[in-house]
Parts: C-alpha cells; structure tokens; sequence
C-alpha cells in the first residue's frame, strides 16, 4: 500500500491510472511494452511523479517486501493495509519495459517467487530525511 501512495505521487483524489496524473499512457511517459527501446533506461528518463519519485510506471517492476496474496485487499483493512504476515510470494509492482501498459498502473500488483531473478525486476533505495 505504501508503494502505491508513492506511485500516485500526490494524485488522489481522484485516483488516477499512472503516476503523472492522468488515465492515460504514451511512450514519452514511461519505458513499457517495449518502447522501441528493447531495453531498461537510465533513472529520471522520464519526468518525476507529484512527490519528485522517477519511473514509478515502466522501467523495472520493483520489488515491495510485502508478501504477496491475490485475495489480500478483498479482506484487508481499509486503512494502512500492512499485507499479509507470510506467503511464498512477494509483491512486484510498476511494471516493467517488456510489459503492457496495463501492468504499469498505480495500482498493479503481482507476486514472485524471492528467488526469480529477471532483467525486468529491480528494487527502489529510499532514504528518510
């Protein structure tokens, strides 16, 4: 859940598909579904979200530490939603160069096994000022 409020980038009310604030995809947005690129880009390629976050749609899917349950958000909590305590999973989210627009949405999840590696999967490094 966290990492869909930073995907949205400010943008809620109403929610939008993609980080940019708006329903719609074009490849001067994001690196996805090839792009005529064929390939992962250089970070701050595209223009930053409303909280200054780049790629956040495209790119790479980045890895969430969160366990992954397709039926999890049917049963969870409305608030804070802290996904399940364990699984087998975890959580990939914003898509990724050789994949559809539809998979780079905001609120896009799928789980992975920990283990899978793939040129299309990569993790964010935050830190907190």
């Amino acid at each position: 859940a966290e990492w869909e409020y930073a995907s949205r980038g400010g943008e809620h009310s109403p929610y939008y598909q993609y980080p940019w604030g708006s329903d719609s995809i074009s490849y001067a947005d994001a690196n996805y579904d090839y792009n005529n690129i064929g390939t992962t880009v250089d970070v701050g390629s595209y223009a930053a979200n409303g909280y200054g976050l780049y790629d956040m749609a495209g790119n790479v899917y980045e890895w969430c530490n969160d366990w992954y349950d397709s039926s999890y958000y049917s049963n969870s909590p409305s608030t804070n939603p802290t996904g399940p305590a364990s699984g087998s999973s975890r959580v990939i989210r914003g898509g990724s160069w050789n994949f559809s627009a539809i998979i780079s949405r905001c609120a896009s999840r799928y789980g992975y096994y920990p283990t899978y590696h793939y040129d299309g999967f990569g993790f964010r490094v935050l830190a907190v000022q």
